[in-house]
């Protein structure tokens, strides 16, 4: 290497180190280890081999060998779950110039909280899974949902994420969110309250914001937005009731945009395709929008001219 390419280095070194120093906001020095994002999509897997045993994972088990898997399973997740929960408890708390001796007791605490809700979400999975069969006439059996739907991916990771949320966790459930958001389009905040009984049909471009509820036996269809009307005041909205509400069994067809806060949707609603809402629809009601004005040219060029309108029939 010549004498100039290490003055060069030299050079860079120095003026990178320095421009760290200058915007501190995007880097991680002399803190406590981050998560590891490589590690929580393991445990995610790990968890769903948890949810659905003999589909993921280790799949030649039998009622003779459950037990056992279950065992080793629930012993690596808790082993890799409480060293990032650790980590992210402690560079939290250290962000925030709170000290505390006791993040590994409360890590500890956490996870065993945590792994005790397993049954409890594969009783509500299972409702899932049940629905997107009942819901979808193109399902062959329960079989391909649990394997194939991007839906019934999203939502069992959601669920899960959703639990380490409830136990204040931070970050991880972000982690996990995004790494569903990635493979599936379905962006569904782990703040999110979604009942039973839930279905997302196709389910690309669907977003389900923080403060979303969702009440049981309701189905959505692809880019289907649940948000807030508007996010310009930045965090001083934070912890404030930002999006929609749907009561049970309403059904959201797709493009159709639900927006506020203090928008409450119906018992048994049907939203038609590419509404948009930023108002309550009472319960029972049909919203549609009808087609804008459409030219169709031909040899004898015809004309539609229809009003874009929100239909209500109650």
């Amino acid at each position: 290497m010549s004498k100039n390419f290490h003055e060069q280095i030299d050079l860079l070194v120095s003026t990178i180190a320095a421009s760290h120093r200058e915007v501190p906001l995007i880097i991680s020095v002399d803190s406590h280890e981050l998560p590891n994002k490589d590690t929580v999509i393991e445990i995610i897997h790990l968890l769903r081999e948890l949810l659905f045993p003999g589909y993921f994972g280790r799949q030649n088990i039998s009622n003779a060998t459950m037990e056992y898997r279950i065992g080793e399973v629930l012993i690596e997740v808790h082993k890799k779950l409480s060293e990032q929960i650790d980590r992210v408890l402690s560079h939290h708390n250290n962000r925030r110039n709170e000290f505390s001796g006791e993040v590994k007791q409360s890590s500890e605490k956490i996870v065993c909280e945590f792994l005790s809700k397993i049954p409890m979400l594969r009783n509500v999975l299972a409702t899932d899974v049940q629905a997107a069969f009942d819901g979808d006439p193109s399902a062959n059996d329960t079989d391909e949902i649990i394997f194939s739907y991007p839906g019934i991916f999203a939502v069992s990771v959601y669920r899960l994420a959703h639990e380490l949320y409830l136990l204040s966790v931070p970050l991880l459930p972000r982690i996990m969110s995004e790494y569903a958001h990635s493979l599936t389009g379905i962006d569904i905040h782990a703040g999110a309250t979604i009942g039973s009984w839930f279905f997302i049909d196709h389910g690309t471009g669907v977003v389900i914001g923080e403060t979303t509820i969702i009440g049981n036996r309701v189905k959505i269809y692809h880019g289907v937005t649940l948000g807030a009307l508007s996010t310009r005041g930045g965090q001083a909205l934070y912890g404030m009731k930002r999006h929609p509400t749907l009561e049970d069994e309403v059904t959201v067809y797709s493009g159709a945009s639900i927006l506020g806060g203090d928008t409450v949707i119906g018992k048994a609603v049907v939203i038609g395709s590419n509404v948009f809402i930023s108002k309550s629809v009472p319960a029972g009601a049909k919203v549609t929008v009808k087609n804008p004005e459409l030219v169709i040219k031909g040899s004898e060029p015809q004309e539609f001219k229809q009003e874009s309108i929100i239909d209500w029939v109650i």
